[in-house]
C-alpha cells in the first residue's frame, strides 16, 4: 500500500473514532441502553439483551439517510415502550403490512421480534451466534454463504469494539481482531478507489480482502478502518464542494 494513503487512512481513522460524529447515527440506539445497563437510581435497569435487540434493529434499519433511519428506529423504539427485552418476551407485537422503514413492514418487524422471543427462551445472550445464524435465525432471510452481511458486520462491529470512543465493547467473549468491515456500495466504492480491492463482486471475499488490506494497518483492530473510510467519505465529499 502506498505509504501516503496507508498515514491518510490512518489520521482518518483516529479523527473520525470520535462520538461527536456519531450522535445522528443508528449506533445511538444500542448505545443508550449500553450506558444504562444493570440498576439506576432504584428504576428496573436495562439487561444485555436490551442492548443486542436495539442493536438488531438499529442495524436492521440502517439503510436511507441518517435522517430517516434515526426517525424510525426511534418509531420502533417507543413501540417497544423503550423496553426492547421485555417487549420481545410478552409475545405482543405490532404485526401489519404498513411500513416500519422503506421496504420494511411492521409485519417483518413483529417476525424478527417472535424468532428472537424464541432464541431468548433458550439463553441470555445472541453474541455466540455467527453471522450466518443472525441471517437466518433472527433476520429470517435464506442462507447464503458469499453474502457481504453488512448490518450483521455493522452491529457486531459496535458490540465487540472496546476503545470507550463510538462503539460499545459489550461482548467481552469476542476479539476485535476477528470482525469485518461492514460493506456496502460506499464503502465499495471508497474501497476501490483507495485500491483496497480490486474485485468486482460485493460479496463475502471482498469484505475479507478489504478488511485484510486494514489488517496491515491496524493488526489488532481492523474494523478501525470502518472510520478511515467514514473519514475519506467526508474528505472526498469536501474536495468534490470546492
Amino acid at each position: 500500500m502506498d505509504e501516503n494513503i496507508k498515514n491518510r487512512l490512518v489520521g482518518w481513522a483516529f479523527k473520525y473514532n470520535d462520538p461527536v460524529y456519531f450522535q445522528e447515527d443508528p449506533i445511538i440506539f444500542p448505545k443508550y441502553f449500553a450506558e444504562r445497563l444493570g440498576n439506576s437510581g432504584g428504576e428496573k435497569g436495562y439487561c444485555l439483551a436490551d442492548v443486542e435487540i436495539a442493536a438488531l434493529i438499529a442495524a436492521h434499519l440502517a439503510w436511507g439517510r441518517r435522517s430517516m433511519i434515526v426517525r424510525d428506529c426511534r418509531r420502533a423504539l417507543d413501540e417497544m415502550d423503550w423496553r426492547p427485552y421485555d417487549y420481545i418476551m410478552n409475545g405482543e407485537y405490532r404485526d401489519e403490512d404498513a411500513s416500519l422503514h422503506r421496504t420494511v413492514k411492521w409485519s417483518e418487524f413483529a417476525g424478527i421480534c417472535r424468532r428472537l422471543k424464541s432464541i431468548y427462551s433458550r439463553t441470555e445472550s445472541i453474541e455466540s451466534l455467527d453471522n450466518g445464524q443472525i441471517r437466518t435465525m433472527i433476520y429470517g432471510r435464506k442462507e447464503d454463504p458469499k453474502a457481504p452481511d453488512k448490518k450483521i458486520n455493522m452491529m457486531r462491529r459496535w458490540m465487540v469494539r472496546d476503545d470507550g470512543k463510538v462503539d460499545l465493547g459489550v461482548w467481552k467473549k469476542s476479539d476485535r481482531k476477528n470482525l469485518l468491515i461492514p460493506l456496502d456500495v460506499h464503502v465499495y466504492e471508497m474501497a476501490t478507489s483507495l485500491g483496497l480491492t480490486s474485485r468486482k463482486q460485493k460479496d463475502i471475499t471482498t469484505v475479507r480482502e478489504i478488511t485484510d488490506s486494514f489488517r496491515d494497518i491496524f493488526p489488532d483492530d481492523p474494523c478501525l478502518g470502518d472510520f478511515a473510510l467514514f473519514g475519506y467519505g467526508i474528505s472526498r465529499q469536501q474536495e468534490e464542494d470546492m
